[in-house]
């Protein structure tokens, strides 16, 4: 018997959280086909997911439009969604066939509409997870209204939403379960980590985290002269101003070479726990990994995203954050909103970071 998951291809936080739950699932129950429908990157499924995972590439859903990581296009946004519900009809009856054939028991939906209207149409029980709904998305934005309408009709045949923190949306599920934080969470120690890599283990170490998109126009030049603090980049980031060496450090900034680090049996989360802060945007993989990783975040503001004020409000009940301006970003005036940030104390709350093994469960529970 197969579970199969819908995963939106929006960015790596989906399939960064859904892999974790299907990873468990894959360790508890393996006698259970796990089959992935999704635009998801195949490299993140490649080095991340257990061998049993199985990854298709279906497009089921548009997401946002993103200009980079900063900025999105409200209308181009709604147009693709549109033009998407245009061929609804057909994508289901497509998928309906397709979990038929898969001989399939349970959908789950993180959290494409397309998954839980195929799973109706093939007599399948479905289930959705996430911190935030699409038609709660859509409603945001200008002449988002229809698409949310019917967006949320399409929920409302859900048999189950679990729910994680700092949600938004989910009025038009008739059924909700809250869940613990789903978090990639490293098994390694901080020191050893930093000891693998060659950085330094006595000095204050910051993560620039930007996701797919990257950020384009940080003055790295001024950023490599930042004192008190090495600043840890992917070689592929985008910048100006000077070259990021491949083998050591230029001034205060030190290359992560991803390829490599995934290649020696280390993943992401492993540095997000070795270093002192995550320079990023708000979205909810990276917030979840630095709670679970005990690593504060520096944050930017990231253009009229629906679920920013909702992260924003919820991140000091969880971790240490603060805010930084887009002229300080990109000017590289960071070292006093981090001496700020590292002198603030441990939040008020210490969140559950056991989603991924409470979503399992309840998973099987339902197969």
């Amino acid at each position: 018997m197969t579970l199969a998951c819908y995963i939106s291809g929006h960015g790596f936080g989906h399939a960064s959280r859904s892999i974790e739950v299907l990873n468990t699932i894959a360790a508890r129950a393996p006698g259970i086909r796990i089959v992935v429908r999704s635009m998801a990157a195949p490299w993140l499924f490649a080095r991340t997911a257990h061998p049993r995972v199985e990854l298709v590439p279906v497009e089921c859903d548009t997401g946002a439009v993103q200009i980079d990581s900063l900025r999105l296009d409200e209308l181009e946004t709604v147009k693709r969604a549109e033009r998407f519900l245009q061929d609804m009809p057909a994508r289901v009856a497509a998928e309906a066939r397709a979990l038929r054939a898969l001989d399939t028991r349970l959908v789950v939906a993180d959290i494409p509409p397309l998954g839980i209207a195929a799973a109706r149409a093939a007599g399948v029980p479905a289930l959705a997870l996430g911190n935030f709904t699409w038609d709660w998305i859509y409603a945001a934005y200008p002449g988002g209204g229809d698409v949310a309408r019917r967006l949320g009709e399409i929920y409302a045949t859900a048999d189950l939403a679990l729910r994680l923190p700092l949600w938004g949306g989910f009025e038009t599920f008739p059924r909700i379960e809250d869940l613990p934080f789903v978090a990639r969470r490293s098994r390694r120690d901080a020191a050893e980590v930093r000891r693998a890599f060659g950085l330094p283990a006595d000095e204050r170490l910051a993560l620039v985290s930007f996701g797919g998109y990257g950020v384009d126009g940080l003055d790295v030049e001024a950023l490599s002269r930042l004192e008190g603090y090495r600043i840890l980049m992917t070689a592929t980031t985008p910048f100006r101003g000077a070259t990021l060496g491949e083998t050591g450090p230029v001034g205060s900034l030190i290359a992560l070479d991803e390829p490599a680090m995934y290649a020696r049996g280390y993943r992401y989360e492993d540095i997000v726990r070795a270093v002192d802060v995550v320079v990023t945007k708000p979205g909810y993989g990276i917030i979840a990994e630095c709670v679970a990783n005990n690593t504060a975040l520096l944050y930017t503001s990231r253009g009229h995203f629906a679920e920013y004020d909702v992260l924003v409000a919820g991140m000091p009940r969880y971790l240490r954050a603060a805010y930084i301006g887009h002229s300080d970003l990109f000017a590289a005036n960071w070292r006093p909103q981090l001496n700020r940030l590292l002198a603030q104390p441990d939040p008020p709350e210490r969140a559950r970071v056991d989603g991924a093994e409470v979503a399992a469960a309840r998973i099987l529970s339902m197969m």
